[in-house]
């Protein structure tokens, strides 16, 4: 038998459930975190369940398992429930769907009819629509409002009901805690301080009026999955932010290959996209990490980056005018002095700073940027070139001599890159081009051997020009 323990204290719970519990049964609590708990004496708790179970879902099932074992045992149990069992009630809904035993339901009041209560409307006239807070962004996708929102217990909850509407959700929020009860509190908070100005407990729901933003149900539903790999997929939960970061530059690197084959069709689209989808889920794993030691959440993440935008970008979001590129990545620059000036290490070089495990390409444009703006460059716009010409002659003099060469192409690789610099060119992307380039040409010079019956391996040095040439000859010129 399954009974309502109501919304908040003894008072509220009904005859028909005390007349149960009066009965000399096995009792069982769902949980002893409900002010009405005291009603059901020398009762087995599943408290115990919700922290040692991965998810939700296990508690359920191992509720059910429980219930299910003690009732073959005696015949008949009772198990007590906060609110009433037929309003989100997910154990209850677990219990019903077991075929190993027949349930009765003694119905309770639920938290429902406090809440209208208190906000002083019908919920039928108003329209109002429940959603469980742990399923906003599926639930709530589409809706405008008004909403009441349950299971709001945990400040994780608050943010991925944030999270998951793109931009200001609502003008205002009503938060509704421990309703019925002495310490009984409803008030009103700003959609963005949803997750900043509320301390949630168990005993927490929301009513939003009305939801001014479609509801972002795909990030949400995405932050869930993650969350849900970190908590069940062996891999994922022993990873790192350490761990990870091999993945992240490999993630990054595919999605500048993807980039630079772009050809306008929607094969490079639908490949573009792909890769941009997996490095969202390095940051989403980050985040997640981050999460499940109380350090920040992926909603910090969007928070953070969307307030460095405002404050970097004050021609957009502010009075300040540009006259044009140029000067827009001036005082970017200059902000970000600025911010990093606050409370952080003194710097004494212009290369300060310059993280050391960029890539190599990125790592050396980086450093001749920094040097170029303390005067340390080249002339423009032949002397970078003659600078090439110079490293060249020195690998030239030290070919032959394994101690130095690498040294002297590493002084051409790098001249190289300033030239790049000041062409205005990603030395990585041209990079990366121009391999991809070699790549299609030695892939077309070996189907061509292959029709011609051609051994790449034995056929010699003019053979692979010829055929080298007749593919670089059928390319479109630039």
């Amino acid at each position: 038998m399954v009974i309502g323990l109501g919304p908040a204290g003894p008072g509220l719970v009904t005859s028909a459930a005390l007349d149960v519990l009066a009965r000399p049964v096995r009792r069982f609590l769902r949980t002893v975190r409900h002010p009405s708990a005291i009603v059901v004496e020398d009762a087995t708790t599943f408290d115990h369940l919700y922290e040692q179970a991965d998810t939700f879902a296990d508690v359920y099932q191992a509720i059910t398992d429980a219930l299910v074992q003690a009732a073959q045992e005696d015949g008949e149990v009772v198990y007590a429930v906060p609110g009433s069992p037929y309003v989100l009630e997910r154990s209850v809904r677990h219990l019903l769907a077991d075929p190993r035993v027949d349930v009765g339901i003694v119905p309770g009041l639920s938290f429902l009819d406090l809440a209208y209560g208190r906000l002083g409307i019908d919920p039928v006239e108003a329209g109002v629509r429940l959603v469980d807070g742990h399923e906003f962004a599926a639930a709530a996708a589409g809706e405008r409002g008004p909403m009441l929102v349950a299971h709001a217990h945990a400040p994780w909850v608050l943010s991925e009901i944030k999270l998951a509407v793109d931009g200001p959700g609502s003008d205002e929020v009503v938060v509704l805690q421990r309703l019925g009860l002495p310490d009984e509190e409803v008030v009103t908070v700003r959609w963005e301080d949803l997750d900043r100005s509320v301390v949630p407990d168990h005993l927490t729901c929301l009513y939003v009026p009305h939801v001014t933003q479609p509801v972002g149900a795909e990030l949400v539903r995405f932050h869930g999955l993650v969350r849900r790999l970190r908590d069940d997929c062996p891999w994922d939960r022993q990873q790192t932010h350490q761990s990870l970061t091999r993945y992240a530059v490999e993630e990054v690197y595919e999605l500048i290959e993807a980039i630079g084959r772009l050809d306008g069709s929607g094969a490079a689209d639908e490949a573009l996209e792909e890769e941009l989808g997996d490095v969202l889920l390095q940051v989403f794993l980050h985040s997640a990490i981050a999460e499940q030691e109380g350090r920040f959440s992926i909603a910090d993440v969007a928070a953070g980056i969307g307030q460095k935008m405002v404050r970097r970008h004050p021609h957009v979001f502010g009075s300040t005018t540009v006259a044009g590129a140029d000067q827009v990545a001036r005082n970017w620059e200059a902000i970000k002095a600025a911010e990093k000036g606050v409370g952080s290490v003194v710097r004494t070089s212009s290369v300060d700073g310059v993280q050391g495990d960029l890539p190599a390409l990125a790592y050396a444009r980086e450093m001749s940027a920094r040097a170029a703006k303390a005067g340390f460059d080249w002339d423009v716009p032949h002397g970078t070139l003659d600078k090439v010409a110079e490293e060249l002659d020195e690998v030239r003099e030290a070919f032959d001599d394994p101690a130095t060469v690498g040294a002297e192409i590493g002084d051409l690789l790098f001249a190289t890159v300033n030239v790049a610099r000041h062409r205005g060119v990603d030395p990585e992307a041209a990079l990366r081009q121009a391999a991809a380039k070699f790549r299609r040409r030695i892939q077309a010079c070996e189907a061509l051997a292959a029709e011609r019956d051609i051994d790449t391996r034995t056929a010699g040095l003019p053979v692979l020009d010829a055929l080298w040439d007749e593919v670089k000859a059928t390319e479109p010129r630039p």
